[in-house]
C-alpha cells in the first residue's frame, strides 16, 4: 500500500485528508451523541430538538479541527467567509440528519432508543458526513486555482 501510495502523490494526499477529516469527524460525532443522548434523557424537549442541540455543538468541534488540522495546507479565505460557509454546510448535513430521524420517527412509526440512534446517529451522520467532506473540501477550504496539487505523498514532504 505504501508504494502505491507513493506512486499516486494525489490518493495519497486525499487519503491523509480523509484520515484527518474522520479523526476530527470522530471526536465531533462522541460530542453530539453525548450531548443529544444527554438532552434526551435529562429534559423534555423533542427528539428533534435533542438532535440539533447535539449537532451544534458537534459543528463547533468539528470547524476548529478542520480548519487547523485536516484543511490547514489550504489557504485561509477569511475567518468570516469560512465560518459562513462552515455553518451553512452543516446546516444542510443537519437537515440530513435530522431528515432521517424525522422519516424514521414520523413516517416508519420507529421512535424508540435504539431506532432514533441508528435513524439520526447512524443514518443521519453517515449520509451528513458524506456531504460534509465534499462541501468543505469543495467550498470552505478550496485550493486556489494556482495552488497545485500535490506532488509528493503527504509524508514524504519537508515542512
Amino acid at each position: 500500500m505504501r508504494e502505491f501510495l507513493a506512486r499516486h502523490p494525489r490518493i495519497a494526499a486525499l487519503a491523509a485528508e480523509v484520515g484527518k477529516f474522520g479523526s476530527v469527524g470522530a471526536i465531533a460525532y462522541v460530542v453530539q451523541v453525548a450531548i443529544t443522548n444527554l438532552v434526551w434523557s435529562v429534559t423534555d424537549l423533542s427528539l428533534i430538538a435533542g438532535q440539533v442541540i447535539g449537532t451544534t455543538c458537534a459543528i463547533a468541534v468539528a470547524f476548529v479541527g478542520n480548519r487547523f488540522w485536516t484543511f490547514r495546507d489550504r489557504p485561509g479565505t477569511g475567518l468570516g467567509r469560512e465560518t459562513l460557509l462552515f455553518l451553512l454546510m452543516n446546516g444542510v448535513g443537519m437537515l440530513i440528519q435530522v431528515g432521517c430521524l424525522s422519516f424514521a420517527v414520523h413516517v416508519l412509526g420507529l421512535d424508540g432508543p435504539v431506532a432514533t440512534n441508528i435513524a439520526g446517529n447512524v443514518v443521519g451522520v453517515g449520509l451528513g458526513t458524506l456531504f460534509r467532506f465534499f462541501a468543505y473540501r469543495t467550498w470552505v477550504f478550496p485550493r486556489r486555482a494556482e495552488d497545485p496539487e500535490p506532488t509528493e505523498a503527504p509524508e514524504s514532504r519537508v515542512p
